[in-house]
């Protein structure tokens, strides 16, 4: 393996310097403006030398081989396996994160193992994985490493997967998304005030996130929403998200509503009911969302995925286990002949529900 700490420091070049001496990150709509020495918000962007640098390339937090399914992605090479890894930091100060103690660690001992590009790329076609996916804490704070370790899995025939709030300022973006086949962007309520409340941002620049991926990229898009209660699960909210899903983004991208449980900040609220995501299932689809779901519970007929002309169960679930499989060869309904939106192949993977942590450090590729 390569000498990745070599390169953990690496130059940025989404910055300028003000007049005042301190030097403007332009990466993302926070614009934290930092002196020398000091870091952004997101802790992994710092001012050296006058300049903005990374100082997290080529180590993680850790490697696993997950199910897709558990980005979640439903529609994009169902059931094979990914491998997964995140640095450390967030643009974002969610109070209810759910991946707090990486995302949120200034620690740079949570960053264990390491790998440059290259030795990824080469892992995850040792494991069979059929994409990478960049996440547990969001890749648009590690823009430069993400971009290198799509660029060396793309030599490869692997795809990238981008797991992300959307929160990128409009240059920065077309270059990380440039890199990407697919993501699972977090849209975390759908009001300015939760964002601010609950996020430390804003709801407007995801929105044009959103908008840009479906308009101008082919990257395979879906939703994620963090259902809590009292929080971002009104009928109100749920009805305007979902229509303006509908008329920006269109039918075919599907959403998913997960479970909430307390933890990191917020700890005075329940964890989501069933009754919750079923409800927010149902709203969506009334709206003309052609494909949503329900996650981090038990609920077969929320994980199902059906044809949106006839309603022909094409694909049955069981947790991130695929069941039933129906599609024909074609990706399409084998009764009515409609298209599945999404990337299949004929036939689904078979890696199932498994999660297995890796060490890349340990290998020889």
């Amino acid at each position: 393996m390569k000498d990745s700490a070599q390169k953990t420091v690496v130059p940025t070049r989404y910055w300028h310097r003000l007049a005042d001496g301190r030097v403007q990150c332009d990466l993302c709509p926070r614009a934290c403006r930092i002196q020398e020495g000091q870091r952004g918000l997101c802790f992994v962007r710092a001012c050296e030398q006058g300049e903005i640098v990374l100082t997290t390339y080529g180590r993680s937090s850790g490697f696993c081989i997950d199910p897709i399914e558990k980005k979640p992605l439903n529609h994009f090479l169902p059931g094979t396996p990914i491998l997964s890894f995140g640095t450390a930091g967030c643009n974002l100060t969610c109070r209810f994160c759910q991946n707090w103690d990486m995302s949120k660690s200034r620690a740079m001992d949570t960053l264990a193992d390491e790998a440059d590009p290259d030795t990824l790329a080469r892992a995850a076609a040792f494991f069979g994985c059929r994409s990478v996916a960049y996440t547990y804490n969001d890749p648009i704070i590690f823009h430069e490493y993400a971009i290198d370790v799509a660029q060396a899995c793309h030599a490869r025939g692997i795809r990238s997967v981008a797991v992300t709030a959307g929160y990128v300022l409009a240059e920065p973006r077309v270059e990380f998304f440039a890199a990407m086949d697919a993501a699972n962007v977090d849209l975390k309520g759908f009001s300015d005030a939760f964002y601010r409340r609950q996020c430390g941002a804003h709801l407007q620049p995801v929105l044009e996130t959103l908008e840009y991926l479906v308009r101008e990229t082919r990257v395979w898009l879906e939703l994620t929403t963090l259902l809590i209660p009292g929080e971002n699960d009104s009928t109100h909210e749920l009805e305007a998200m979902t229509q303006w899903v509908v008329e920006h983004l269109g039918p075919a991208v599907p959403m998913h509503f997960t479970a909430f449980h307390p933890d990191y900040k917020l700890t005075d609220r329940p964890s989501t009911p069933r009754a919750t995501l079923s409800r927010a299932r149902a709203i969506a689809r009334k709206n003309g969302v052609r494909y949503a779901y329900t996650g981090n519970v038990e609920d077969r007929d929320g994980a199902a995925t059906e044809c949106h002309r006839c309603g022909l169960l094409l694909i049955a679930r069981d947790g991130y286990r695929i069941t039933e499989w129906h599609l024909s060869a074609t990706g399409s309904c084998p009764r009515c002949g409609a298209v599945c939106a999404g990337l299949f192949e004929d036939q689904p993977g078979s890696w199932g529900s498994r999660r297995q942590p890796v060490r890349l450090r340990d290998l020889v590729v």
